[in-house]
């Protein structure tokens, strides 16, 4: 079961309140779910700046952590994430602990809500990979003054977030699933997410899919927002087009969002804490409630996430407003949420509702070697250098270095441009460069222990700080070429 019962029937969520305007976004949430009689029990636990405060880095105590794992469901507020104490975000957090792996987030034009846009039609939902990409979080100086982070994406991940994105749109009527990457440049992680996609698209024949390149993605969401349903990508594009297309219907205040995993998830509008108008009663509570309907849904309460819906679409249709969709006229949290009971039961009459139904997530196998190819060869090696010498100084030294052995030395490049052998570029080299080592022939065998003395031979000419094996796999290049290179 994906959420758990108490004794009375109902539906044990834990509640994290939050930072800020949390109390009181959250609480807004509350008195129309207690309104609407929906069948919740709440579970309160803390997480963010107080428990930060309190000297726990993570921002999330074992409390909260044990909560989530027995109720499976939480709903929270924006969360702080101190500048000068603690360690990672305590959001970053929660989707990491519970795997919470993608990222939904509904975009929908609001009605009265004025916008450039008002009146095309938006109605879309991105859907992003929450736990791999660039947000691993992997990252090193390999010279004083050269920085890296890994971008990590692995074939499990893109295949569980791509099926999310084709069961969202199952769930909800829609058409389309377009897949928005970089492949075209990172033709290997990018280009996994890419492949994967048109793999999984033919399960779903009923429905269109489509590949475009992100840049154009976030180009057309401004010329052509009416034109998406679904859009699913990695964590970082996702990061950035999910605030876009928020943007584009009024802002961070109405944009709600889900974390999905396999067996937790967790329901959150997307907007910060905003400290300064705590306690204030003027937010804009909509991103929190639209979150909480999700939530519902998911607890298969299709009927108190709708008639709540509704409520809040005919308040906007009346005219009812936060000071930060109009100054004059603009009404408190409290009266936003009065005026929204009020109107419970009744359905807006200029704002389509969209019928949906349960969503379908669909665990992968759980074998942690989710490829394996048939054949796979070793080919040479990449070693990563230090060193303040042109690039015509340091190959000749390493060509030296591998004379009799089994490999010779292909190429160096200095921030993916091949500089050795010299070509008619023009690079600003910096003191990093990648040694690529190749097998001088097919009958050419490498092994751990020549590489580990290739190391210590190099060691004694520059420093080197990273290494990496260039394999094929089932005959195809598992690493990709230099700029330049052939």
């Amino acid at each position: 079961m994906k959420y758990n019962v108490d004794a009375n029937g109902k539906k044990r969520v834990t509640l994290i309140e939050g930072d800020g305007i949390g109390a009181e976004v959250v609480g807004a949430t509350r008195r129309i779910f207690d309104a609407v009689g929906v069948p919740v029990t709440w579970d309160v636990r803390e997480a963010g700046a107080k428990v930060f405060r309190a000297g726990l880095p993570s921002g999330v105590p074992p409390e909260t952590i044990q909560s989530i794992r027995q109720n499976r469901v939480a709903l929270k507020g924006p969360l702080e994430t101190p500048v000068g104490f603690g360690e990672k975000s305590a959001n970053v957090t929660l989707r990491k602990l519970f795997e919470t792996y993608a990222n939904v987030r509904p975009v929908r034009e609001i009605p009265g809500v004025k916008t450039p846009f008002s009146g095309r039609g938006i109605d879309l939902v991105v859907v992003r990979e929450n736990v791999e990409d660039l947000y691993a979080g992997i990252e090193h100086m390999q010279t004083p003054g050269v920085a890296q982070c890994l971008k990590l994406m692995s074939k499990k991940g893109c295949e569980r977030i791509v099926r999310m994105a084709f069961e969202v749109a199952v769930a909800e009527g829609r058409r389309s699933v377009h897949c928005a990457t970089k492949a075209n440049i990172m033709k290997l992680t990018e280009g996994l997410m890419k492949r994967t996609f048109e793999e999984v698209a033919t399960e779903y024949p009923q429905i269109a899919a489509h590949h475009i390149i992100v840049d154009n993605c976030a180009h057309m969401l401004v010329r052509a927002p009416e034109s998406f349903e679904v859009i699913v990508t990695s964590n970082m594009n996702g990061d950035i087009l999910s605030d876009l297309t928020s943007g584009l219907i009024g802002g961070l205040g109405f944009a709600p969002g889900a974390n999905f995993g396999d067996d937790v998830a967790i329901f959150e509008a997307v907007h910060g804490s905003a400290p300064k108008y705590a306690g204030k009663n003027v937010i804009n509570p909509t991103a929190v409630l639209l979150s909480a309907t999700m939530m519902l849904r998911y607890l298969d309460e299709f009927a108190a996430a709708q008639t709540i819906e509704n409520a809040i679409m005919t308040a906007f249709e009346d005219g009812v407003y936060t000071q930060d969709v109009v100054k004059e006229g603009s009404v408190t949290t409290s009266a936003f949420t009065d005026e929204v009971i009020a109107r419970l039961g009744r359905r807006p009459e200029r704002w389509r509702v969209r019928e949906t139904k349960a969503l379908t997530i669909k665990p992968l196998d759980a074998r942690r070697d989710y490829v394996k190819p048939q054949a796979r060869t070793w080919v040479g090696v990449d070693v990563f250098v230090e060193s303040p010498e042109a690039p015509e100084q340091i190959g000749p030294k390493l060509e030296a270095l591998v004379e009799g052995t089994p490999v010779r030395l292909k190429m160096i490049s200095n921030r993916g441009t091949k500089v050795y052998p010299a070509t008619m570029g023009m690079t600003d080299c910096v003191d990093h460069w990648r040694c690529r080592f190749v097998r001088r022939d097919e009958s050419a065998e490498l092994d751990d222990t020549f590489v580990l003395s290739l190391l210590g031979k190099i060691g004694a000419v520059c420093r080197w700080m990273h290494l990496e094996k260039l394999e094929e796999h089932d005959k195809a290049l598992a690493y990709t070429r230099a700029q330049g290179e052939d």
